[in-house]
């Protein structure tokens, strides 16, 4: 029944029980209610930050920084260093440290856990003087290993999509530093044929239409197509969160554009292709069947090219494996520094 239908007398006793009920409680649970309320309709964006936060406090991550010279590096950390790898995760294009935070809910406790914020990404510095190529980024990364003392016994590496191509890359360059790696729907990869998304992109940078980079969203239907480009799994989300994700995002849109161009361009788009024959370590492939950002088929490119590799594809998944698929992810992380370092693994999901 429609609300014009109701008679106001009534309409009238209802709004007046609702005043009653606030002045009842006489502000004790008003005020927080009114600031939730607020929070949603108004400022989502600031209740996206205080879920991150949230999320990290009940997970154990504890936000650090550390300097390399005048730069600075932002990541979050649980557990210490022991018998078993210590894991580095480089999270996506765009994307930041909390990312990770669904696949860390399943992870054990006992597990040293790194997760950094990418060059220029979150908390990271952002210079327009820095070298935002996938060798640059690599290298960043490597500093940033280097001031955490992280080399000092071989970690484990896990990457997914830009992180997946940065990790695989690094692998290559600093294969002492690595004691076996994780690549979750890595980018890099040169395929034979180009599949819709990579056609699109290819016709944006020809038309120079830069600003309608489908990754780059800048309202809350780009937004809503960009999570159904990168998801099987269609996400139910509210008007109001897209707007806050939205408005988390476009304060970054040019330097999310710079790096984009950077890491498609000559230079870059094809790096862990050319490197990939020199991964040496144990290598965990994970990609879901039904990515439509970068194409599946690249799973079996690198398991022939990476003598010591295994792959697992992920039914019913899309490209944001971690979001869509953190338990499974979790599950299969696990087992496999398990089957390669020969570490207990009886209590994997505790």
């Amino acid at each position: 029944m429609s609300r014009d239908r109701y008679k106001p007398d009534l309409k009238s006793r209802m709004d007046l029980d609702v005043v009653n009920m606030f002045v009842i409680a006489g502000g004790t649970l008003a005020l927080p209610i009114l600031a939730f309320v607020a929070s949603f309709l108004l400022w989502p964006s600031a209740l996206i930050r205080i879920y991150y936060w949230y999320w990290r406090r009940t997970l154990g991550m504890q936000v650090r920084y550390v300097r390399h010279g005048d730069y600075q590096f932002c990541y979050s950390f649980r557990g210490r260093p022991g018998h078993k790898p210590s894991i580095l995760m480089l999270h996506g294009f765009s994307a930041h440290k909390d990312m990770w935070l669904s696949m860390v809910k399943f992870l054990p406790k006992n597990l040293h856990l790194v997760c950094v914020d990418m060059p220029g990404h979150e908390g990271t510095t952002r210079s327009s003087l820095d070298d935002l190529s996938i060798d640059g980024q690599v290298k960043r990364i490597h500093q940033f290993v280097e001031c955490l003392k992280l080399n000092k016994k071989p970690f484990h590496l896990v990457g997914t999509s830009m992180g997946g191509h940065v990790a695989g890359v690094y692998a290559a360059y600093y294969p002492s530093d690595v004691c076996s790696l994780s690549l979750v729907c890595p980018a890099g990869l040169q395929y034979s044929t180009d599949n819709k998304f990579v056609q699109r992109l290819k016709e944006l940078q020809e038309s120079a239409a830069v600003e309608k980079i489908p990754l780059i969203p800048t309202t809350p239907e780009e937004m809503s197509e960009m999570l159904q480009l990168c998801s099987y799994v269609r996400f139910k989300v509210p008007q109001q969160i897209l707007q806050g994700l939205v408005d988390v995002r476009i304060p970054h849109n040019t330097f999310y554009r710079k790096l984009f161009l950077e890491i498609v361009s000559e230079k870059s788009r094809y790096s862990l292709h050319r490197n990939m024959d020199k991964i040496k370590v144990p290598t965990q492939i994970i990609w879901g069947k039904q990515d439509q950002v970068l194409d599946v088929s690249g799973a079996d490119m690198l398991a022939k090219s990476i003598t010591n590799s295994q792959v697992e594809l992920l039914e019913n998944c899309g490209h944001s494996v971690v979001m869509e698929r953190p338990r499974k992810t979790a599950k299969l992380l696990v087992d496999f520094l398990a089957s390669v370092h020969n570490t207990d693994n009886s209590k994997k999901l505790d």
